[in-house]
């Protein structure tokens, strides 16, 4: 549940439907396999809804988990989420047993793992630096998630970047291991989105005798 919730936090919306008296809690991607595992966690028996590329919603087919609960709703305002929660959300209070859990299920939905290469200069192919990099549109969630980060792992102080549409927390090579270390030690298949961790765990492969920043 810990990770369900840091999914949530970047894919997912509270809907308060007053004139259906319906409150609903909505989470949206373009990654299939995600939804129907946090439908699954959750013991939903919902349907997942297709959505495909439209004028307001342009792009890849987008796959939304809808599920009307009062109960549901209200807790989740209780940790912190709201309607419209994009540019307001702050870092929620979460125990230290479960702040991975939680990281990798918001990195799962609004972060990625980035590897960079360069050439030598021998012209050869090098691996340059491996990047944990998580997007909101609240800068102070993200404050809060970097210094949830920081006081666990032991990081280096990171800031927080402007881009065109959001922000961004972008962490060094050093720390972004120690960071996906922490996200994935001891977790099976199933339990994270296995296009991300892939990035990770193509790096281990390929940083032996490589030149790494």
């Amino acid at each position: 549940m810990a990770y369900v919730l840091g999914y949530i936090y970047a894919d997912g919306s509270l809907e308060d439907a007053s004139y259906l008296r319906g409150k609903y809690l909505r989470v949206t991607s373009t990654d299939r396999k995600s939804i129907v595992r946090i439908r699954r966690w959750m013991n939903s028996e919902h349907t997942i809804v297709v959505q495909k590329p439209s004028v307001k919603h342009p792009g890849k087919i987008r796959y939304c988990l809808r599920i009307g609960s009062h109960k549901l709703y209200n807790n989740l305002m209780i940790y912190g989420l709201r309607p419209r929660k994009s540019l307001t959300i702050q870092f929620p209070e979460i125990p230290p047993p479960f702040l991975s859990h939680y990281v990798r299920g918001y990195l799962d939905g609004d972060g990625c793992i980035y590897l960079e290469r360069g050439t030598g200069s021998k012209k050869q192919r090098i691996l340059k630096r491996l990047s944990v990099i998580f997007t909101s549109g609240s800068p102070g969630y993200l404050k809060g998630l970097e210094e949830a980060l920081r006081k666990r792992l032991r990081l280096s102080e990171r800031r927080i970047y402007s881009s065109a549409r959001a922000f961004q927390l972008r962490f060094s090579t050093r720390d972004s291991l120690k960071i996906c270390d922490f996200l994935y030690k001891g977790m099976r298949k199933g339990q994270y989105l296995e296009r991300k961790f892939a990035v990770y765990q193509h790096y281990l492969e390929l940083k032996n005798g490589a030149v790494v920043k």
